[in-house]
């Protein structure tokens, strides 16, 4: 049994959405490669994801948005929960990112991708960065509903994720 590791985090509802499309992604190729009894996926919110948790996963899929050009605190403080914890344990395993941004992204996966560098994990994809456009503090705050074609992507970076845990690519 493998177990794909979902750690999201939300403040207006994007990323939360995203991260329900790459579990859904993940749990259809699981479902069509006729594997789904030797995958787990396993979707939990930052704060509520122990070191343990990271440690006995195969995989990750990493989703939150950007903040003031980072991530947000809740992601955040998850990486710096568990990354001693995990470090040197978890080398060589794949992993992908989405993340939520109002214009830019960039500066969120920078971020994340430098941490998963650390834990020599490997990249499986580029990472998802889904713009919302908004600017001022009102569109920023507001509930967010993600656009069709950015569900459509992270659902097949979830499926890309399972079949590469279910076919050890």
């Amino acid at each position: 049994m493998k177990t794909l590791l979902i750690v999201w985090h939300s403040r207006t509802g994007a990323a939360r959405q995203m991260a329900a499309a790459l579990e859904r992604g993940a749990r259809r190729i699981a479902r069509e490669l006729e594997a789904a009894p030797q995958l787990a996926v396993v979707r939990r919110r930052a704060g509520r994801t122990p070191p343990e948790a990271v440690l006995q996963a195969d995989g990750y899929l990493f989703c939150a948005p950007e903040n003031l050009g980072t991530l947000t605190g809740e992601m955040k403080e998850f990486f710096d929960r568990c990354y001693y914890a995990a470090l040197d344990h978890i080398a060589g395993r794949p992993y992908a990112l989405a993340i939520s941004a109002g214009t830019d992204g960039t500066g969120a996966a920078r971020q994340v991708e430098r941490i998963c560098t650390g834990w020599r994990l490997r990249a499986a994809a580029p990472a998802v960065v889904a713009r919302n456009g908004a600017q001022t503090p009102e569109q920023i705050l507001a509930a967010k509903t993600v656009p069709a074609a950015v569900i459509a992507q992270c659902e097949e970076l979830g499926g890309l994720l399972a079949a590469t845990l279910l076919t050890g690519a």
